[in-house]
């Protein structure tokens, strides 16, 4: 369950907010480039990042990173889940 009183403001200055959804969510195998490039350059991708990471998202682009990317980054910097 999500914690209600957490501070999510970030997200209304993501990049991706005023982008096509579709390009953070692509098919198998499709091209994660544009999604990256956007996040490239956005402003809060460390809190997005952060949040995928401490939400254990599993699906899309965030902070720049896909799933697999994430997965890569947790067990190289210890951040298992149990």
């Amino acid at each position: 369950m999500f914690d209600t009183n957490e501070d999510v403001s970030w997200q209304h200055k993501a990049l991706c907010a005023q982008t096509d959804p579709e390009a953070f969510f692509p098919e198998k195998g499709g091209s994660t480039r544009d999604a990256k490039r956007v996040c490239a350059q956005c402003e809060v991708r460390e809190q997005c990042l952060k949040w995928a990471i401490d939400h254990d998202e599993r699906f899309g682009i965030w902070g720049g990173m896909s799933e697999r990317e994430r997965r890569r980054y947790k067990k190289e910097h210890g951040k298992e889940q149990a």
